[in-house]
C-alpha cells in the first residue's frame, strides 16, 4: 500500500487521460431530473476510478502509518546532509515516462503493470519502500545522517545513512527514532525541547 500510494500522480494522469471532455459541452447532468440517468464521463470508469481510489487510499494509509509511528530509541545526531532530490528521483521520472499510456492501450497497460511489479520488488528488496516523493508536499524531508547512541563514544552511522523526518534536522540534536526497513523515522522536538530532556530519564 505504501508503494501504491507513491504512484498517485500516475493514477491521476491516467484518470485525466481517460476523461471524455466532450461531456463538458453538455453541462452538468442532474440525476434527479434526468430520467435516463447520467453517464460517467470516463472511457473506462471501472479501471480508472478503481486504480485512482486505490492509490489515493494507499497514500492516506502511508500518512496515517507515519503519524502513528512512535519512535522510542534516542540517538545523538553527529552530522546531517539534506538530500532533496532523492525522493523526487524515486518516482517522478517513471510517472512522466508513462503519461502517454491510456487504459485503451491494452498492451501498453499490461507492460506498465509488469514494470510496476518489477519496481515494487526492487524497492522492497533494496529497503527503499518507505520513500515516497509525495511526502515532500507534507513537510517530510530525507537526510543522510551519522549518529551515536547516548553514552557511547563510538560514532555509528544509520543503515544506508538515511533518516526520514517531518521538519528539519540539525547536528547536535537528540532525536527518538524507529527503523522501517533501512530508513530511520525520527520524531520531532517539541517547542520546549522536552524530548531531549526525557531521553536521560
Amino acid at each position: 500500500m505504501v508503494f501504491a500510494g507513491s504512484y498517485l500522480p500516475l493514477a491521476l494522469i491516467l484518470l485525466a487521460q481517460d476523461f471524455d471532455y466532450a461531456f463538458l459541452k453538455s453541462g452538468i447532468c442532474n440525476p434527479i431530473l434526468n430520467r435516463l440517468g447520467c453517464a460517467i464521463p470516463l472511457a473506462h470508469p471501472a479501471f480508472s476510478l478503481t486504480i485512482f481510489v486505490l492509490c489515493l487510499l494507499s497514500f492516506c494509509f502511508t500518512l496515517m502509518t507515519l503519524s502513528l509511528a512512535r519512535p522510542r530509541n534516542f540517538v545523538d545526531i553527529v552530522s546531517v546532509k539534506y538530500v532533496p532530490a532523492e525522493l523526487m528521483s524515486y518516482t517522478l521520472p517513471y510517472v512522466v515516462s508513462f503519461m502517454s499510456i491510456g487504459y485503451q492501450d491494452t498492451g501498453k497497460f499490461v507492460g506498465l503493470t509488469i514494470f510496476l511489479i518489477w519496481m515494487f520488488w526492487i524497492s522492497y528488496t533494496s529497503g527503499q519502500l518507505i520513500l515516497n516523493p509525495l511526502l515532500i508536499a507534507f513537510g517530510w524531508r530525507l537526510y543522510e545522517v551519522s549518529y551515536r547512541f547516548p553514552g557511547e563514544k563510538i560514532e555509528r552511522e544509520a543503515r544506508n545513512g538515511r533518516a526520514l523526518i517531518r521538519g528539519e534536522l540539525e547536528s547536535g540534536q537528540r532525536r527518538a527514532q524507529v527503523s522501517v526497513q533501512d530508513i530511520l523515522i525520527m520524531g520531532a522536538i517539541n517547542d520546549k525541547g522536552q524530548e531531549a530532556e526525557n531521553a536521560g530519564t
